[in-house]
Parts: C-alpha cells; sequence; structure tokens
C-alpha cells in the first residue's frame, strides 16, 4: 500500500471521497521518468552534500533504476488505487525494495519543487516532440507543393476571388506559419529549461545541494533565482499553450482552407480515401472528417491555456492545490497538438490538386483586373484614375457576359487611349503570375527561390 508523503500531523483518515478529490496519480503517472531522472540527480547531490553515504547512495540509485525496468517491463505495474500521486508510488516503491534508505531521499527538497523539476523535465522533452511535428508538417507543405508546382489557383480576400497564384505559393504561406510557430516554441523552451529542484516548499532547501551541478546533469540551462517564485509559478506551461494554441489557429485555417477546396463548389483538390469518410445514410459522401476534426480541435487547446489563466490569475505566494490543474491541461494539449499535427501532414500527404480545375477558376471572375490597371499606370495614368476605368470595363464585360481578355480590342480601348494592342499579353495568367516578382511574391522565379529557401531551412 502506497502512503501519502505527509500524514504524521493527522489522526484521523480522510475522507474517502475527499482522497479521490486530491489524487492526481492517474493523470501524472507521466511524469514517472522525469521524476526518476530528477531523484537520481537529487541523491546524487545529497551524497556530496554529506547526507548520504557513498553505499546509501548506491543502493538509492539501483533502486530507481530497478523502478524504471519494473515499470518498463511490467502492465501492472502502477495498478495502485491509493496513491496519492506519482512522487509518493515513487518513494513507497524505493521503500519496499530498499527499506529505510530509500526514505532518506526525498531529504532536502520538497514535493513543491519536486513537482514543478519533474513537470519542467517532461514538458521539455515534449516541446522537443511537437517542433519535430511542426517540421514533419512543413516538410509535408513542401512535398505537395513540388508533387504540383505547376498548378494555378485563385487567391482570395474576403472569399472572394482576388489575384492567381501559384499553388506553391499557398502551400508556403502555411509554411512560414508554422515557421514562426517553431520560433515561438524554442524561445519557449528556453524558459521551461530553468530548474527548480533545490528550492525546497519555498524558502529554498536547508541542505547545501550543488544547484548548478544538478541542473547540469539534468541538462537544464540555468537555475531559478528565487525559490517562492519557483514553486508558485506556472507561467511556462501557459507561455505553451499559448504556443500551441497559435500552431491550432494555423491548423485550423489550413483545415477550413481545404475543407473548402475539396467540397463540390470549389472541387480544387481530392483527399484519399485514407483520410475521409463516409456517410451512414448517404452513399455518395465523402467527408473530409481529419480536417473537421483539426478544425475542431482547435478550441480544445485555446481552453487548456485560458483555463491556466484562470487557475493562477489569484494565487498568493507560494505554492497551492490549485496547480495540481496544470497537468490534465498541458497533458491534453500535448496530445491534442501532435495528434493534430500528425494528422495535417498525412492529409497532405494524401492530396491531389485537380488542375484543371483551379486553372479555370483563376482565369474566371476578372482576377486580371488589377493587371489591366498596372498597365494603365505604366502608360503615365495615375493609379486612381486606372483603377476607375478599370472598374467601368468590368462592369461593361460583366454585361457581356465575358472575361477582360476575351473583349475586343475596340471595345476595351474605348474606354481609355492609353489601351493597345498588347493588353492582350499583359493581360495573359502567365504575365498576370510573371510580373508578381518581387520578393515574397507568386512569380514562378520568385516561387522556386523559396521552395529552395523552405527545404534549405528544413536541413538545418
Amino acid at each position: 500500500m502506497t502512503k501519502n508523503l505527509w500524514g504524521g500531523r493527522f489522526t484521523d483518515k480522510p475522507d474517502k471521497t475527499f482522497s479521490k478529490f486530491n489524487r492526481s496519480f492517474d493523470f501524472d503517472i507521466r511524469l514517472f521518468e522525469a521524476d526518476i531522472r530528477a531523484s537520481l540527480a537529487h541523491a546524487e547531490a545529497i551524497r556530496d552534500a554529506g547526507i548520504l553515504s557513498e553505499g546509501e547512495f548506491g543502493k538509492l540509485q539501483r533502486g530507481l533504476r530497478k523502478l524504471t525496468k519494473a515499470a518498463s517491463e511490467s502492465d501492472c505495474f502502477f495498478d495502485d488505487r491509493e496513491a496519492e500521486d506519482v512522487h509518493s508510488f515513487i518513494e513507497s516503491k524505493l521503500v519496499e525494495v530498499l527499506g529505510d534508505v530509500g526514505k532518506k531521499l526525498h531529504t532536502g527538497r520538497s514535493r513543491n519543487d519536486q513537482v514543478a523539476t519533474a513537470f519542467r523535465l517532461w514538458l521539455r522533452d515534449r516541446v522537443d516532440e511537437i517542433d519535430d511535428r511542426l517540421k514533419d508538417v512543413q516538410c509535408a507543405l513542401v512535398n505537395v507543393a513540388e508533387r504540383h508546382i505547376d498548378a494555378v489557383l485563385p487567391g482570395y480576400t474576403h472569399l472572394q476571388r482576388a489575384q492567381p497564384i501559384l499553388w506553391p505559393h499557398w502551400c508556403l504561406a502555411y509554411f512560414e506559419m508554422l515557421a514562426r510557430d517553431r520560433d515561438r516554441i524554442a524561445e519557449t523552451r528556453r524558459r521551461v529549461n530553468i530548474m527548480p529542484l533545490g528550492s525546497g516548499a519555498l524558502a529554498g532547501s536547508g541542505v547545501s545541494v550543488d544547484r548548478q551541478a544538478m541542473a547540469k546533469k539534468l541538462g537544464f540551462d540555468g537555475v531559478s533565482r528565487n525559490s517562492l517564485d519557483a514553486v508558485s509559478d506556472r507561467d511556462f506551461a501557459v507561455e505553451f499553450a499559448g504556443c500551441c494554441s497559435l500552431a491550432m489557429v494555423h491548423l485550423s485555417r489550413l483545415a477550413e482552407d481545404l475543407i473548402l477546396y475539396c467540397s463540390t463548389e470549389f472541387g480544387f483538390v481530392e483527399l484519399s480515401d485514407a483520410v475521409s469518410s463516409g456517410s451512414s445514410l448517404m452513399p455518395q459522401k465523402k467527408n473530409p472528417d481529419a480536417l473537421e476534426l483539426i478544425r475542431g480541435k482547435a478550441g480544445r487547446v485555446f481552453g487548456h491555456q485560458m483555463g491556466l489563466l484562470a487557475m493562477l490569475k489569484g494565487l498568493p505566494l507560494a505554492y497551492n492545490k490549485d496547480m495540481q490543474e496544470d497537468k490534465e491541461a498541458i497533458f491534453d494539449t500535448v496530445d491534442t497538438v501532435d495528434i493534430s499535427l500528425r494528422t495535417a501532414a498525412i492529409v497532405l500527404d494524401n492530396l491531389t490538386v485537380k488542375k484543371p480545375r483551379t486553372l479555370e477558376a483563376a482565369t474566371k471572375g476578372y482576377l486580371n483586373a488589377t493587371e489591366l490597371a498596372d498597365y494603365l499606370v505604366k502608360k503615365g495614368v495615375p493609379f486612381r484614375e486606372a483603377h476607375e476605368t478599370v472598374g467601368r470595363i468590368v462592369v461593361h464585360a460583366i454585361k457581356q457576359g465575358k472575361e477582360l481578355d476575351d473583349l475586343a480590342l475596340e471595345e476595351i480601348s474605348g474606354f481609355s487611349s492609353k489601351i493597345g494592342k498588347d493588353i492582350f499579353e499583359s493581360l495573359s495568367l502567365k504575365r498576370t503570375l510573371a510580373t508578381k516578382n518581387v520578393i515574397g511574391g507568386t512569380s514562378p522565379e520568385r516561387v522556386q527561390k523559396a521552395l529552395k529557401a523552405a527545404k534549405r531551412s528544413l536541413n538545418k
């Protein structure tokens, strides 16, 4: 039976409902491996501080490693209905294996700095994994861009056709969003990777442990500078949840675009059967469920960030039990973002652009109207006047049921004496794309360079 890490001051047993309410073992079991790593470093530190003999340290070291081995080999190792949390579980198991020597491990630390350290160690590894998943989606975007390198589709503003763009240009827009997500999560990692161990309950450890040595052993970039702060804040968790929220915003926007594009009304892309589902009633349906779930799960991650903020906002210094709520929020955030990123990469790998349809859409709806205005500007017409003139030409074309480049020269030149027979070259799709040759533009030349730069960044 697992014993609590407290109890000497209590004479009565806790209420069963309260014990269940207070218990976190069912979810903080995830911190097992991280807590073992931190405990090994702490054991070494209190040995060096003269608390443990070399023999006792060796026993603790072997005992902790034995627990790690048992956890990996036994399916029932964690079957414990009495454990309050993973930290009391580990200590209880250690005492079972080692006897009284196991009781010495907690010397010089509190569960407050123990939990904070294990949580940061665990989250640091998850940050690295999420970064890998973000990179995987970036790779998938580059791959699907290259598979359909010459596909053209309409770009939109206000969900109205605006100007033609290359499909790879669309892909690289999301590539850039995810690149910023990776920058943000890398910056967050710096603040996650600070070690609170040695802060005690709130005032610092009463044992002269070498905190810098422990931090180095555990791979932390440094140690916390204030013991009160170290055990009582979870701003690093909020910041991580914020990074994940923004990543999910970008994934949700990607999903929304593709949901629209694979609809019958757009018909720009087709998702393979691997990432689609059907209807229980309508045999003809092929639903983009993978994308809809990504879009839906974004709100779940946003909620966790808000929950963390609300939990922290009124807490007095130092530790309060409210902070136990940080684990489930972050654990579910990690799970949700991880599976969403994995799924997004799979969707992109199983996507086909329907080029004839996208090309048709990119050449209908007066998407070259801006080119006509630019043509007039190059002929010396002030832009505002050119804009007004082109607006009248578009109205005329709509009445005639024609695209701009279907109008006769006599029709179009009647609106401005500056329009000559070279106008139709300027209005061609090839020219429309080629003129967007500024850095960041959608010209084939710029897009090729951007793809090369994207691949270089992935290979760093």
